[in-house]
């Protein structure tokens, strides 16, 4: 199957970019006539879609942190994949009904925050179920009884699959039901869709997914679900090169839905899942933006070569979301990456003050006499 041409065909140009807010949803939702279900902390709308007639029920929720977008991104790419004439299409809605919440927390999407208007992360809260967002969605996994769940996030470009020095673009969780992180058959069903993605995920961008970590708390949402017995399956829309707006990683995850769901009612025969999917590399906290290295330094009249890191802060400005590199590590880099790397071949800093980097500073500077960066970015 091409799913360049089928994604390119179904994506839904309306909505670009990392900043989605529930105002450039709203007509989507509108459009699909989807569903008030409840309120958020400051009264904004949440919506349920609910389409297919298939006897295979899926929950799927997206933007539980608000600052999270490729997922809602990639979620109405599919939305509009299923209210087309395809074929495929067709029998997808045949064979399953899909219960959708596309932004669970429209007040964190819109301050582009990880957490509610309460300053809570839904994530932490499937238990005490504080937040008005929280019992929306236990309500909704109560009334509707999925037989999957589909838990669709993003992660940070610090995320790299394991030592490989690529980034973890698309990283995927079979989250553990008990603290012993045991297996059982809801698991190995979470487990074993995870593997049919991996697998298709692997032709188009191959060494680039993970698995991310499966350590037990069971006030995360998926850990609960889990432990409720319905198979749950974390999505977390990773960095794909030069992709800060995560418009390609936007297709890769409309990738992964389409294949999970297809390899549900095609019932492939997985035999090996468990091992399949523990041999997916696991995710590593070893990237930065940028890397800078062999950059010669004078401190305290001693002169010395070393290399050092920046970040990507992303910053809210009239709703947009700019990126502000900021120096996050000063040496101490050996296991790291950096998305894009300098080597400065034992030519000097200076930032106009200091002639070595300090954290948190800008990362305005020069290297020699004649190299110039700019947030971060070589210009001259």
């Amino acid at each position: 199957m091409n799913y360049d041409k089928l994604h390119q065909e179904y994506k839904d140009n309306s909505i670009f970019g990392r900043y989605i807010s529930l105002k450039h949803i709203e007509p989507l939702l509108l459009k699909y006539n989807a569903k008030v279900i409840g309120k958020s902390v400051i009264d904004k709308p949440i919506y349920k879609l609910e389409l297919g007639s298939g006897k295979t029920k899926i929950l799927m929720w997206s933007q539980m942190h608000g600052n999270e977008s490729t997922t809602t991104k990639a979620l109405f790419d599919f939305l509009n994949f299923l209210h087309s004439n395809n074929s495929q299409s067709k029998v997808i809605l045949e064979n399953f009904t899909f219960c959708l919440l596309p932004m669970l927390n429209p007040d964190g999407a819109e301050a582009y925050t990880r957490v509610n208007a309460n300053e809570i992360d839904l994530n932490r809260d499937s238990q005490n179920l504080s937040q008005p967002e929280s019992k929306i969605l236990r309500n909704t996994f109560e009334n509707f009884q999925p037989d999957y769940c589909y838990n669709l996030h993003d992660q940070r470009t610090i995320f790299g699959v394991a030592d490989t020095g690529k980034p973890a673009t698309v990283s995927f969780l079979a989250p553990a039901f008990d603290e012993a992180r045991n297996w059982n058959q809801c698991r190995q069903k979470a487990a074993k869709v995870i593997v049919s993605m991996n697998n298709e995920l692997q032709k188009i961008i191959p060494g680039q997914i993970g698995r991310f970590d499966d350590s037990f708390n069971i006030n995360c949402v998926g850990d609960m679900f889990q432990s409720l017995n319905v198979p749950t399956v974390l999505f977390e829309a990773g960095h794909f090169p030069n992709d800060y707006e995560r418009e390609i990683t936007r297709k890769f995850i409309f990738i992964a839905l389409f294949s999970g769901i297809k390899q549900i009612y095609e019932n492939d025969i997985v035999c090996n899942e468990i091992e399949d999917y523990l041999n997916i590399p696991q995710n590593k906290v070893n990237f930065y933006d940028f890397v800078y290295k062999n950059v010669k330094i004078n401190y305290d009249n001693l002169e010395k070569c070393l290399n050092f890191a920046a970040q990507y802060t992303e910053v809210l400005n009239h709703e947009k979301i700019e990126f502000e590199a900021r120096i996050a590590q000063v040496d101490n880099l050996e296991n790291y990456f950096g998305h894009i790397e300098f080597d400065a071949n034992g030519e000097h800093f200076f930032d106009g003050e200091n002639k070595f980097p300090q954290n948190d500073k800008k990362a305005d500077f020069l290297i020699g006499n004649r190299m110039k960066f700019v947030n971060g970015l070589k210009i001259c």
